[in-house]
């Protein structure tokens, strides 16, 4: 059986935090792992159901997540967060709690993130008209040791796919002629 670990995305909404685990996923799978996304909207309706968006619940709702990746890769998955995460002090309590973790930070700005936002949150949150909204009127903390940062506002999907792919291999993750490890 292969090793799992945890592929752990962090960016704001629409930096391509969803698109890239998915695609990621399909790959590994490809390459005879186990895998499993845990997508941050789908763990709000199905295990975090009830939460809020203060601080306290938002903290609740990532440690729910990394609880499930670390059962998750244990048992030779691997499991790829997909979730905002907007605090870093609980990415790295995770990171502390996984025997092998990943996070891969898509940084884009603000101005690129509303120019393809087509449900049009960003503008308003921008007006003021939703309240605690990651990166405008809530924080969003990056990571100060990510694996890996990613610019999705400058660089494309496949660009992005490759070099994490590329990552993955260079620490071992996974192999690059596709046998798990």
């Amino acid at each position: 059986m292969s090793k799992g670990f945890t592929l752990w995305f962090t960016g704001m909404s629409g930096a391509g935090k969803s698109t890239l685990a998915n695609l990621v996923a399909e790959e590994l799978r490809a390459r005879g792992h186990r895998v499993e996304v845990l997508d941050g909207d789908e763990i709000r309706t199905h295990l975090s159901k009830g939460l809020g968006f203060s601080k306290e619940d938002r903290d609740t709702n990532i440690r729910r997540i990394g609880y499930v990746a670390k059962l998750l890769s244990r048992n030779g998955v691997v499991a790829i967060s997909a979730a905002i995460s907007p605090y870093r002090d609980v990415r790295d309590e995770l990171r502390r709690e996984h025997e092998r973790f990943f996070e891969c930070y898509m940084d884009c700005t603000i101005e690129k993130l509303s120019e393809r936002d087509v449900k049009g949150l960003y503008k308003k949150a921008l007006a003021g008209e939703i309240k605690n909204f990651t990166g405008i009127s809530d924080p969003y903390e990056p990571p100060t040791h990510a694996e890996l940062v990613l610019d999705s506002g400058k660089e494309s999907v496949d660009e992005s796919y490759k070099k994490l792919l590329r990552k993955l291999e260079e620490v071992g993750y996974i192999n690059s002629a596709g046998g798990a490890r």
